[in-house]
């Protein structure tokens, strides 16, 4: 049985300077909860009796336990459809040395907003082997509710570092290249690229900012196909990171292959 209070608890986990003040966030369904507790311990985990009997050595990675009935589970969910399992987790740690990025590919993000965006890039960038995205202190928070679901267990895998952005990009090693893609960049498709840089995102609507845009040392062009004039205006950044980071990939496999 859960208690008024630790529903009360949960639910506000949902508002950020709650997760700010606690340094933890919730996360919710077997697939989410599941990776998150491979690689961590839970401060809470509340659970119906099913799941726990399918993952016993899962659910005794916790400091607590609750065992829940169905209607128990739908009071303390921050979902429309709970999902057998919440978990409440520390928020990892967000300190980290640019100079240990040279040889890497990282996605940067410009005041991406919308916490479902940020999840699937966050899902993205696992995908393609990238463990680190930094971003502008105006980017949506990794730990809303929604951006965890999206990620759909990579926030597991990928560590999400929040900071000042133009400062970062200054401070990277010597030739360290930082791309960006730009309605005036070179042709994606037909460009060189490296095994490491620097991906830059911007914001939805108004794209990279100026500060951020003047630091870029390469641009690139996702080119449209479209022969009409009546015409998708954009992409949508996360589809836009996907499609840049399957290039730079390919590229990098195509070079030792």
């Amino acid at each position: 049985m859960i208690s008024k209070n630790k529903i009360k608890y949960i639910h506000s986990l949902a508002l950020k300077k709650v997760r700010k003040t606690e340094c933890a966030y919730v996360a919710e369904g077997p697939k989410t909860v599941g990776d998150l507790l491979r690689r961590q311990k839970a401060r809470t985990l509340v659970a119906t009796g099913q799941w726990v009997a399918d993952n016993g050595a899962l659910a005794a990675n916790t400091n607590e336990l609750i065992t829940v009935d169905d209607e128990e589970l739908r009071k303390a969910s921050l979902l429309q459809t709970p999902q057998q399992v919440i978990g409440v987790f520390d928020q990892a740690a967000t300190a980290y040395d640019f100079s240990d990025i040279d040889g890497k590919l990282t996605i940067a993000l410009d005041g991406v907003q919308d916490p479902g965006n940020l999840g699937t890039i966050i899902r993205i960038a696992d995908w393609f082997g990238i463990d680190t995205i930094v971003c502008s202190h105006d980017t949506a928070d990794a730990y809303n509710p929604k951006t965890v679901q999206a990620t759909m267990g990579s926030i597991a895998r990928v560590r999400v570092v929040y900071t000042d952005l133009a400062e970062a990009i200054k401070s990277l090693p010597d030739g360290y290249p930082v791309f960006a893609t730009l309605l005036d960049g070179d042709n994606i498709y037909t460009t060189d690229l490296p095994s490491n840089g620097m991906i830059v995102m911007g914001n939805e609507g108004n794209g990279i900012s100026r500060e951020v845009r003047s630091l870029i040392t390469n641009k690139i062009l996702i080119p449209d196909f479209a022969t009409s004039s009546d015409k998708a205006e954009s992409l949508n950044v996360a589809i836009a990171t996907a499609i840049t980071c399957s290039e730079f990939r390919r590229k990098a496999y195509a070079k030792v292959n």
